[in-house]
C-alpha cells in the first residue's frame, strides 16, 4: 500500500471487478472484499451472519471503524440485493464516521474516487446479486 501525506495509509483501490470477481491494489483477487487505510481482507459473510436478508452486521464494520476510516461504503452487491440496516448508518453516524450505501458499481466508483483525493476510505465490497 502507497502511503500519503505524513505517513498515513491510503486504501487500496480496486483495480477491476465484474460478476463474482473483483481485484484489489496489493491483495489480488477474490469476490467480495473489506477494505481500509492501509490494507483489506476478503469479506467472509459467514463470520458474523452476514446474508442478502440479514443484512450487513455490526460486526463487519468494525475492523473499517477500527481502522480509522472517516467515510465508509457500504454497498448492495450490483442487483442491490443486500441489505444495509439503519442501525449500520446510525452506527456509524453515531461515530462521526460518513456512511454512503449504494450499489456496487457506484459504490466502487465512488470508493476509488476517496481514494484518489487521499482519504481515510473504507467499505465493504459485494460483487454479486
Amino acid at each position: 500500500m502507497a502511503n500519503g501525506e505524513a505517513g498515513v495509509k491510503t486504501s487500496p483501490r480496486i483495480l477491476s471487478y465484474g460478476w463474482g470477481k473483483m481485484e484489489i491494489e496489493g491483495l489480488g483477487r477474490g469476490k467480495d472484499f473489506k477494505l481500509w487505510p492501509g490494507g483489506g481482507r476478503p469479506w467472509d459473510w459467514s463470520e458474523y451472519g452476514t446474508g442478502h436478508r440479514a443484512g450487513v452486521q455490526p460486526g463487519d464494520i468494525e475492523e473499517l471503524i477500527d481502522s480509522g476510516c472517516t467515510t465508509i461504503i457500504l454497498t448492495t452487491g450490483r442487483m442491490r440485493r443486500l441489505r444495509v440496516p439503519r442501525e449500520i448508518v446510525d452506527q456509524l453516524e453515531d461515530r462521526n464516521i460518513k456512511a454512503i450505501v449504494a450499489d456496487t458499481r457506484k459504490g466502487i466508483s465512488t470508493y476509488n474516487e476517496y481514494v484518489a483525493r487521499g482519504e481515510r476510505v473504507g467499505g465493504l465490497f459485494h460483487s454479486t446479486c
